[in-house]
């Protein structure tokens, strides 16, 4: 066995936990700990992570501020999915209390790690009920402009509030 003979004799083992008084073995401590990623760690999504935009969050594929603000903006609707890696939130179809016979589905995709006003698309979708189905209508043509903007919005207070805290 080749892997055991780069060991030279009166070496010993430093990387295997000690027998405690127990019997048990106990984990070495934190700072003995090294990582096989080296000491940056590992980034999935590439880059450097010292050059990252603040907000574009570290452990999510798309811009923290947007992320949150568009999760924030939707919240009054069922969920169905929500991708934060791809940046994709999927709601389920709401029916407004005011009008019944009515509901809409909406779909955001955040196509960008920055905060910009062409990182954010929002799709609305509308239903009309006829009877006993579901038919779909165009949804008024500012709608999904309005969401982007409130989505936008929201995101813009979120990184202020995160930049006064610094």
């Amino acid at each position: 066995m080749s892997g055991c003979a780069g060991r030279s004799e009166g070496e010993t083992q430093t990387y295997y936990p000690e027998r405690n008084q127990y019997g048990t073995y106990e984990p070495a401590p934190t700072s003995a700990r090294q990582s096989v990623f080296g000491s940056g760690g590992l980034n999935i999504l590439g880059g450097d992570k010292k050059q990252e935009e603040p907000g574009s969050g570290s452990g999510i594929g798309v811009n923290s501020y947007l992320w949150r603000a568009s999760l924030d903006t939707v919240s009054f609707m069922p969920l169905t999915s929500a991708d934060p890696f791809g940046g994709v939130i999927i709601t389920d179809w709401y029916v407004p209390p005011q009008t019944p016979g009515e509901r809409f589905k909406v779909t955001v995709y955040i196509l960008d790690r920055t905060l910009r006003a062409d990182g954010l698309r929002v799709g609305v979708f509308r239903q009309v009920r006829q009877g006993e189905t579901w038919v779909d209508q165009p949804a008024a043509p500012n709608t999904a402009t309005t969401m982007e903007n409130a989505i936008l919005q929201r995101a813009r207070e979120f990184r202020m509030e995160a930049e006064a805290r610094r």
